[in-house]
């Protein structure tokens, strides 16, 4: 069939959706996925579903860069690995302004969607769980490659402009773990604002858990760092 002549409006694709959109897309079980208005108890379990299962396909993008970040680092690919992690740097940005949308939900009217949450919980989220199991080991490889220079973090950041790939990696690496702390204040507040913050949550744990847990951080070293290279400063300007 000439181009001229092909049928566009007929799918070509395996699949018994209406058009190759919905079928690579697999947009009817996607949309599927949500509780029908009958079976909700409140309208706003659709705002609550919605962010949260978006979310989760976020995190799935993210740590699948992560880890595509490990390798390329692995194999000594260093600022391949530094571009790659903009995309999960994205990803946590993302989920990050969603959570604005929860903020919509009304204090007492959210109580009733809470009844038939089980015991649900952030703690429990795939999503959130797979990205924090690959961000030590991008940790891990970042290190590899700086202690095959000779370096140590420190000097890393006084001779950057010797090693700009790998201090490229290095600030790409704080960068997503301060996203990643950004996410836990930001869900704490949301969480707080809309049942407390001197309540339990639905897993049995107090919000207030959630207000420690903000300080976490995974690259402790590059934090710690900042620390060295001021008192550095000021030792030799002192």
């Amino acid at each position: 069939m000439s181009q001229a002549s092909e049928d566009y409006d007929t799918p070509i694709l395996p699949g018994g959706a209406p058009s190759d959109y919905e079928r690579y897309l697999n947009t009817v079980e996607l949309l599927e996925l949500q509780k029908t208005p009958d079976e909700r108890v409140h309208r706003d379990e659709l705002l609550f579903q919605v962010v949260h299962q978006s979310s989760e396909l976020w995190l799935k993008l993210a740590t699948s860069e992560v880890e595509e970040a490990v390798l390329l680092t692995e194999q000594g690919e260093v600022a391949e690995a530094a571009r790659v992690l903009r995309r999960p740097l994205r990803c946590m940005r993302f989920v990050t302004d969603q959570l604005d949308m929860l903020e919509e939900l009304s204090p007492w009217e959210y109580q009733e969607i809470r009844k038939v949450l089980g015991h649900g919980s952030g703690f429990d989220s795939p999503g959130w769980k797979t990205l924090r199991a690959a961000l030590p080991r991008l940790g891990q490889a970042f290190h590899a490659r700086r202690r095959e220079a000779g370096l140590s973090v420190e000097e890393l950041y006084v001779q950057r402009r010797d090693h700009e790939a790998l201090y490229r990696l290095a600030e790409s690496l704080i960068e997503l773990d301060e996203w990643c702390q950004q996410w836990r204040v930001r869900h704490y507040r949301v969480v707080a604002r809309v049942i407390g913050d001197g309540v339990v949550g639905t897993q049995g744990t107090p919000v207030e858990v959630l207000g420690r847990l903000v300080q976490t951080v995974v690259f402790p070293e590059l934090w710690e760092v900042r620390n060295e290279l001021t008192a550095r400063s000021k030792a030799e300007t002192g």
